[in-house]
C-alpha cells in the first residue's frame, strides 16, 4: 500500500487559482488520455481538503443549472475541514479535522491493501509528507501559467530530494512527472 498525491498543476506550480477554480485545467486535455482510470483502480481510500470537496459539489455532484451527478468515487473519502459541509446522500464521505496520522490509519484499514490517494490540496498533501506518510507524488503539469493561486506542495523538500521515477507527455497540454518520496537514513522524512 502506498500513499500517493496525484494532481495537476500549472507550469508555475499552482493546482488552483486564488479562488479555488480549476477552470484553467479543463481545456488542456481529456482525462481519457491520462492514466487516471488505471490509477483510480488501484485506490482503496481518498483524502481531500474542504476546497476540493466543495469544488466537487459545485462542478460534479450538484452543478449549477444542471441535474447533479452521483458522487464519482466508490472508495470511501475523508474530507478535512474545520467547518460543517453538506453531505452527499449515499456517499461514503467522512468529515475529519486535525492530525492526519489517525486518519491515515483509518484510511489504510478501509483500503484493504490498496493505495491511498491524497486528492488535494497541496497543504493537505504536505501534512501527510510532514508526518512521514506520503510515498509518491504524481503531477500532471499543464502548459499554462496562473501567476498565483493554490500551491502544488507548499513545503521545502530538499534533503533528501524527491526521486524522479518517470516523465511522459500526455497530449499537447500535459507532462506527467512521477516522484518517489525518499526518507532520510533514519527512516524519517524531514519537515
Amino acid at each position: 500500500m502506498r500513499t500517493r498525491y496525484y494532481t495537476a498543476s500549472s507550469l508555475d506550480g499552482f493546482i488552483a487559482t486564488d479562488d479555488h477554480s480549476l477552470e484553467w485545467l479543463l481545456p488542456l486535455g481529456d482525462v481519457a488520455d491520462t492514466g487516471f482510470d488505471a490509477f483510480i483502480a488501484e485506490i482503496g481510500a481518498i483524502a481531500m481538503g474542504a476546497a476540493t470537496y466543495q469544488w466537487m459539489l459545485a462542478h460534479v455532484v450538484q452543478p449549477e443549472g444542471r441535474e447533479g451527478a452521483p458522487w464519482p468515487y466508490a472508495q470511501p473519502a475523508w474530507v478535512f475541514s474545520h467547518r460543517t459541509l453538506p453531505r452527499v446522500p449515499g456517499a461514503a464521505v467522512h468529515f475529519v479535522e486535525g492530525d492526519v496520522r489517525p486518519v491515515h490509519a483509518a484510511m489504510a484499514a478501509a483500503a484493504g491493501g490498496r493505495d491511498l490517494w491524497i486528492v488535494g490540496g497541496g497543504d493537505l498533501a504536505g501534512q501527510f509528507h510532514d508526518a512521514g506518510l506520503l510515498d509518491e507524488v504524481i503531477v500532471q503539469v499543464g502548459s499554462v501559467t496562473l501567476g498565483s493561486g493554490r500551491p502544488l506542495l507548499p513545503r521545502a523538500i530538499t534533503q533528501p530530494p524527491l526521486v524522479l521515477t518517470s516523465a511522459r507527455r500526455i497530449g499537447p497540454g500535459f507532462a506527467e512527472l512521477r516522484y518517489d518520496v525518499t526518507r532520510a537514513p533514519n527512516g524519517r522524512i524531514p519537515g
